[in-house]
């Protein structure tokens, strides 16, 4: 519990050293136009694979942008995108798209069960804890404590990061290992079931 909270802490910080900066999304607007590629004009991207990015907490893309410029989270097609950008123009490319409209999608109904129970009730046979504790009951998430809003995103992608999470791909959520934890209690098919409930969460 103390490694838990000592953890929580220090993450905390650290997005909140980026945080002291406060984001313009007016001016974030004009930042923005080489990610529109793959995340859309408006952060709702069209691609699966790629991260649904509008009205997504301020807080936590600012720390995912730091993150990645710093070599923390690895995500190599974004890696000379924001290679020279200032902290100041990180932070106003997140305020822009914590500004904008999410779209929604639609979960798989052969799928929408299994996740639904997964992700409202956890699993308390493999120590599984529910999604709700930390991304809401309905998928907004936490954005003070920096907890991404999940509600719509593509489940393609979503399966993408709890799979990178399990197999220590995905190593940024900080010394507690939080979701790498959940993830290494999530099977494939449990992966594949919470990922569509998440996509049709609203």
């Amino acid at each position: 519990m103390n490694k838990l909270l000592v953890s929580l802490v220090l993450s905390l910080g650290v997005a909140g050293s980026a945080h002291a900066l406060q984001g313009d999304a007016e001016a974030g607007q004009g930042k923005v136009a080489v990610c529109a590629a793959c995340h859309g004009n408006d952060g709702n991207s069209i691609m699966p694979n790629w991260p649904n990015l509008a009205g997504q907490g301020e807080r936590y893309l600012l720390k995912q942008l730091v993150e990645i410029k710093e070599g923390v989270r690895v995500v190599p097609e974004m890696t000379a995108i924001v290679a020279n950008m200032s902290d100041q123009d990180l932070a106003d490319a997140a305020a822009f798209y914590a500004a904008q409209t999410p779209a929604r999608g639609v979960a798989d109904p052969e799928l929408a069960a299994r996740g639904e129970a997964i992700y409202r009730g956890g699993d308390l046979a493999t120590g599984l804890p529910a999604c709700t504790g930390c991304h809401s009951p309905t998928g907004q998430g936490n954005d003070p404590a920096a907890y991404p809003q999940l509600a719509g995103q593509h489940a393609t992608y979503t399966a993408k990061q709890l799979t990178d999470f399990r197999e220590g791909d995905r190593v940024n959520d900080g010394d507690a290992m939080i979701m790498q934890t959940i993830a290494s209690r999530l099977s494939n098919k449990d992966i594949e079931a919470v990922s569509n409930y998440i996509q049709g969460l609203r």
